[in-house]
Protein backbone atom coordinates (compact mmCIF):
# COMPACT_ATOMS: atom_id res chain seq x y z
CA UNK A 1 0.00 0.00 0.00
CA UNK A 2 1.54 3.32 -1.02
CA UNK A 3 2.09 5.95 1.66
CA UNK A 4 -0.19 8.35 -0.25
CA UNK A 5 -3.00 5.83 -0.29
CA UNK A 6 -2.52 5.05 3.41
CA UNK A 7 -2.72 8.76 4.26
CA UNK A 8 -5.92 9.11 2.20
CA UNK A 9 -7.42 6.20 4.10
CA UNK A 10 -6.45 7.70 7.47
CA UNK A 11 -8.04 11.06 6.56
CA UNK A 12 -11.15 9.38 5.16
CA UNK A 13 -11.51 7.28 8.29
CA UNK A 14 -11.43 10.37 10.54
CA UNK A 15 -13.98 12.09 8.31
CA UNK A 16 -16.28 9.09 8.42
CA UNK A 17 -16.17 9.03 12.23
CA UNK A 18 -17.14 12.72 12.49
CA UNK A 19 -19.84 12.35 9.85
CA UNK A 20 -21.27 9.31 11.61
CA UNK A 21 -21.48 11.16 14.93
CA UNK A 22 -23.20 14.18 13.36
CA UNK A 23 -25.58 11.98 11.43
CA UNK A 24 -26.43 10.03 14.57
CA UNK A 25 -27.36 13.23 16.49
CA UNK A 26 -29.44 14.52 13.56
CA UNK A 27 -31.23 11.19 13.17
CA UNK A 28 -32.02 11.01 16.90
CA UNK A 29 -33.72 14.43 16.91
CA UNK A 30 -35.59 13.76 13.68
CA UNK A 31 -36.75 10.32 14.82
CA UNK A 32 -38.08 11.69 18.10
CA UNK A 33 -40.11 14.37 16.29
CA UNK A 34 -41.59 12.04 13.66
CA UNK A 35 -42.06 8.79 15.59
CA UNK A 36 -45.83 8.32 14.86
CA UNK A 37 -45.37 8.86 11.11
CA UNK A 38 -42.47 6.38 11.09
CA UNK A 39 -44.59 3.67 12.68
CA UNK A 40 -47.42 4.17 10.19
CA UNK A 41 -45.11 3.85 7.20
CA UNK A 42 -42.98 0.96 8.46
CA UNK A 43 -44.69 -1.89 6.56
CA UNK A 44 -44.74 -0.26 3.07
CA UNK A 45 -41.07 0.74 3.52
CA UNK A 46 -40.12 -2.90 4.15
CA UNK A 47 -41.85 -3.98 0.90
CA UNK A 48 -40.07 -1.27 -1.08
CA UNK A 49 -36.68 -2.46 0.24
CA UNK A 50 -37.44 -6.06 -0.71
CA UNK A 51 -38.31 -5.15 -4.29
CA UNK A 52 -35.25 -2.87 -4.56
CA UNK A 53 -32.93 -5.60 -3.28
CA UNK A 54 -34.18 -8.04 -5.92
CA UNK A 55 -33.75 -5.41 -8.61
CA UNK A 56 -30.09 -4.82 -7.69
CA UNK A 57 -29.22 -8.51 -7.41
CA UNK A 58 -28.12 -10.13 -4.16
CA UNK A 59 -27.96 -6.98 -2.04
CA UNK A 60 -29.03 -3.35 -1.95
CA UNK A 61 -25.46 -2.29 -1.07
CA UNK A 62 -23.92 -3.76 -4.26
CA UNK A 63 -24.34 -0.62 -6.37
CA UNK A 64 -22.86 1.71 -3.76
CA UNK A 65 -19.88 -0.59 -3.15
CA UNK A 66 -19.22 -0.98 -6.88
CA UNK A 67 -19.30 2.81 -7.25
CA UNK A 68 -16.75 3.33 -4.47
CA UNK A 69 -14.49 0.64 -5.91
CA UNK A 70 -14.74 2.31 -9.31
CA UNK A 71 -13.78 5.69 -7.84
CA UNK A 72 -10.77 4.21 -6.03
CA UNK A 73 -9.71 2.31 -9.16
CA UNK A 74 -9.91 5.49 -11.24
CA UNK A 75 -7.80 7.39 -8.73
CA UNK A 76 -5.13 4.66 -8.53
CA UNK A 77 -4.87 4.34 -12.31
CA UNK A 78 -4.46 8.08 -12.73
CA UNK A 79 -1.65 8.21 -10.14
CA UNK A 80 0.01 4.91 -11.15
CA UNK A 81 3.59 4.78 -12.37
CA UNK A 82 4.28 3.71 -15.97
CA UNK A 83 4.56 0.00 -16.71
CA UNK A 84 8.37 0.23 -16.64
CA UNK A 85 9.47 3.20 -14.49
CA UNK A 86 12.97 4.59 -14.89
CA UNK A 87 14.45 2.74 -11.91
CA UNK A 88 13.22 -0.61 -13.28
CA UNK A 89 14.41 0.11 -16.81
CA UNK A 90 17.86 1.00 -15.48
CA UNK A 91 18.00 -2.16 -13.36
CA UNK A 92 17.05 -4.41 -16.28
CA UNK A 93 19.53 -2.71 -18.59
CA UNK A 94 22.40 -3.85 -16.36
CA UNK A 95 21.66 -7.44 -17.41
CA UNK A 96 22.81 -8.89 -14.08
CA UNK A 97 19.64 -10.03 -12.34
CA UNK A 98 16.53 -11.64 -13.81
CA UNK A 99 13.24 -10.73 -12.15
CA UNK A 100 10.59 -13.41 -11.62
CA UNK A 101 7.42 -11.54 -10.71
CA UNK A 102 4.15 -13.48 -10.91
CA UNK A 103 0.96 -11.43 -10.93
CA UNK A 104 -1.12 -12.21 -7.84
CA UNK A 105 1.83 -13.50 -5.79
CA UNK A 106 3.33 -11.49 -2.94
CA UNK A 107 6.86 -12.87 -3.45
CA UNK A 108 9.48 -11.71 -5.93
CA UNK A 109 12.51 -13.75 -6.99
CA UNK A 110 15.77 -12.40 -8.40
CA UNK A 111 18.21 -14.85 -9.99
CA UNK A 112 21.64 -14.59 -11.57
CA UNK A 113 24.70 -16.62 -12.56
CA UNK A 114 28.13 -15.99 -11.08
CA UNK A 115 30.78 -18.33 -12.48
CA UNK A 116 29.56 -21.83 -11.71
CA UNK A 117 27.16 -20.52 -9.05
CA UNK A 118 23.42 -19.99 -9.24
CA UNK A 119 22.22 -17.23 -6.92
CA UNK A 120 18.59 -16.76 -5.92
CA UNK A 121 17.25 -13.92 -3.78
CA UNK A 122 13.61 -13.83 -2.62
CA UNK A 123 11.63 -11.12 -0.84
CA UNK A 124 7.98 -10.37 -0.15
CA UNK A 125 5.80 -7.26 -0.39
CA UNK A 126 4.04 -8.36 2.81
CA UNK A 127 6.76 -6.53 4.77
CA UNK A 128 6.02 -3.20 3.09
CA UNK A 129 2.26 -3.58 3.68
CA UNK A 130 2.69 -4.40 7.37
CA UNK A 131 5.20 -1.60 7.98
CA UNK A 132 3.05 1.09 6.36
CA UNK A 133 -0.06 0.01 8.24
CA UNK A 134 1.88 0.20 11.53
CA UNK A 135 3.22 3.65 10.72
CA UNK A 136 -0.22 5.14 10.18
CA UNK A 137 -1.70 3.45 13.23
CA UNK A 138 0.87 5.26 15.38
CA UNK A 139 -0.74 8.64 14.55
CA UNK A 140 0.50 12.04 13.46
CA UNK A 141 3.17 12.39 16.16
CA UNK A 142 5.04 9.36 14.86
CA UNK A 143 4.75 10.62 11.28
CA UNK A 144 6.22 14.01 12.23
CA UNK A 145 9.10 12.32 14.06
CA UNK A 146 9.98 10.31 10.96
CA UNK A 147 10.03 13.27 8.54
CA UNK A 148 13.82 13.17 8.30
CA UNK A 149 13.97 9.43 7.72
CA UNK A 150 14.76 8.00 4.24
CA UNK A 151 11.79 7.26 1.98
CA UNK A 152 12.56 3.53 1.97
CA UNK A 153 13.35 3.09 5.67
CA UNK A 154 11.20 0.02 6.32
CA UNK A 155 12.96 -3.37 6.59
CA UNK A 156 12.34 -6.11 4.02
CA UNK A 157 13.37 -9.68 4.81
CA UNK A 158 15.40 -11.42 2.11
CA UNK A 159 16.27 -15.07 1.64
CA UNK A 160 19.36 -15.82 -0.43
CA UNK A 161 20.60 -19.19 -1.68
CA UNK A 162 23.84 -20.06 -3.51
CA UNK A 163 24.43 -23.38 -5.23
CA UNK A 164 27.42 -24.59 -7.26
CA UNK A 165 26.70 -26.67 -10.33
CA UNK A 166 27.26 -30.36 -9.55
CA UNK A 167 28.27 -29.61 -5.96
CA UNK A 168 25.60 -31.12 -3.68
CA UNK A 169 25.73 -28.35 -1.05
CA UNK A 170 23.98 -25.00 -0.73
CA UNK A 171 24.52 -21.82 1.26
CA UNK A 172 21.39 -20.13 2.62
CA UNK A 173 21.62 -16.55 3.87
CA UNK A 174 18.88 -14.73 5.80
CA UNK A 175 19.25 -10.96 5.68
CA UNK A 176 17.35 -7.73 6.19
CA UNK A 177 17.31 -5.05 3.51
CA UNK A 178 16.97 -1.57 5.00
CA UNK A 179 18.21 1.98 4.41
CA UNK A 180 20.15 0.97 1.29
CA UNK A 181 22.11 -1.86 2.92
CA UNK A 182 21.91 -5.57 3.70
CA UNK A 183 22.15 -6.69 7.31
CA UNK A 184 22.99 -10.40 7.47
CA UNK A 185 21.21 -12.40 10.16
CA UNK A 186 22.69 -15.86 9.70
CA UNK A 187 24.33 -18.11 7.10
CA UNK A 188 23.35 -21.77 6.93
CA UNK A 189 24.95 -24.62 5.01
CA UNK A 190 22.97 -27.61 3.75
CA UNK A 191 24.86 -30.67 2.46
CA UNK A 192 21.84 -31.45 0.28
CA UNK A 193 21.20 -28.56 -2.10
CA UNK A 194 17.66 -29.79 -2.77
CA UNK A 195 16.73 -29.52 0.91
CA UNK A 196 18.42 -26.12 1.14
CA UNK A 197 16.67 -24.56 -1.87
CA UNK A 198 13.35 -26.34 -2.49
CA UNK A 199 10.24 -24.34 -1.66
CA UNK A 200 8.10 -27.35 -0.78
CA UNK A 201 6.50 -28.10 2.59
CA UNK A 202 8.54 -31.32 2.79
CA UNK A 203 11.85 -29.50 2.34
CA UNK A 204 10.83 -26.84 4.84
CA UNK A 205 10.00 -29.55 7.39
CA UNK A 206 13.41 -31.18 6.91
CA UNK A 207 15.21 -27.84 7.30
CA UNK A 208 13.57 -27.23 10.67
CA UNK A 209 15.48 -30.08 12.27
CA UNK A 210 18.90 -28.99 10.99
CA UNK A 211 21.50 -26.68 12.52
CA UNK A 212 21.14 -23.26 10.87
CA UNK A 213 24.52 -21.89 11.88
CA UNK A 214 25.52 -19.15 14.32
CA UNK A 215 24.11 -15.64 14.41
CA UNK A 216 26.16 -13.64 11.95
CA UNK A 217 27.05 -10.89 14.43
CA UNK A 218 28.58 -13.47 16.80
CA UNK A 219 31.21 -14.46 14.26
CA UNK A 220 34.72 -13.06 14.46
CA UNK A 221 34.77 -9.56 12.99
CA UNK A 222 37.30 -10.53 10.32
CA UNK A 223 35.08 -13.46 9.25
CA UNK A 224 32.11 -11.09 9.02
CA UNK A 225 34.09 -8.69 6.86
CA UNK A 226 35.19 -11.43 4.46
CA UNK A 227 31.62 -12.73 4.16
CA UNK A 228 30.42 -9.22 3.33
CA UNK A 229 33.06 -8.97 0.58
CA UNK A 230 31.97 -12.41 -0.67
CA UNK A 231 28.35 -11.24 -0.98
CA UNK A 232 29.17 -7.84 -2.48
CA UNK A 233 31.25 -9.50 -5.19
CA UNK A 234 28.14 -11.46 -6.16
CA UNK A 235 25.96 -8.36 -6.46
CA UNK A 236 24.46 -8.41 -2.97
CA UNK A 237 25.38 -4.77 -2.50
CA UNK A 238 24.02 -1.31 -1.69
CA UNK A 239 22.69 -0.84 -5.22
CA UNK A 240 20.53 -3.96 -4.92
CA UNK A 241 19.46 -2.92 -1.42
CA UNK A 242 18.13 0.34 -2.90
CA UNK A 243 16.30 -1.44 -5.71
CA UNK A 244 14.42 -4.02 -3.60
CA UNK A 245 12.22 -1.66 -1.53
CA UNK A 246 11.54 0.50 -4.58
CA UNK A 247 10.41 -2.51 -6.57
CA UNK A 248 8.37 -3.75 -3.59
CA UNK A 249 6.43 -0.46 -3.56
CA UNK A 250 5.93 -0.65 -7.32
CA UNK A 251 4.66 -4.23 -7.19
CA UNK A 252 2.40 -3.59 -4.20
CA UNK A 253 0.73 -0.75 -6.09
CA UNK A 254 0.18 -2.97 -9.15
CA UNK A 255 -1.27 -5.76 -7.03
CA UNK A 256 -3.62 -3.32 -5.31
CA UNK A 257 -4.96 -2.06 -8.64
CA UNK A 258 -5.45 -5.66 -9.77
CA UNK A 259 -7.27 -6.43 -6.52
CA UNK A 260 -9.61 -3.48 -7.06
CA UNK A 261 -10.39 -4.64 -10.59
CA UNK A 262 -11.03 -8.23 -9.57
CA UNK A 263 -13.25 -7.35 -6.60
CA UNK A 264 -15.26 -4.83 -8.63
CA UNK A 265 -15.80 -7.38 -11.42
CA UNK A 266 -17.00 -9.90 -8.84
CA UNK A 267 -19.42 -7.40 -7.24
CA UNK A 268 -20.74 -6.37 -10.66
CA UNK A 269 -21.33 -9.96 -11.85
Amino acid sequence: MSAVRALRQLTASSSRVCAARNANRTFTRAAAAALPAFRAASVPAARAFSVSARRFGEGASDVALAQKLSEELKYEKESAAPSDPDFLTAFKSQGVWKIQDTVGNDEVTLTRKFGNETIRLMFSIVDIQTEQETEFEDGEESAEADEDQPIHSYPIRCSLSITKGSNPGALSIDAMCQDGAFITDNISFYPDAKIGTDLTAEADWKRRGLYIGPQFDTLDVTVQEEFEKFLQERGINDSLAMFIPEFAEYKEQKEYVGWLQNVKSFIDA
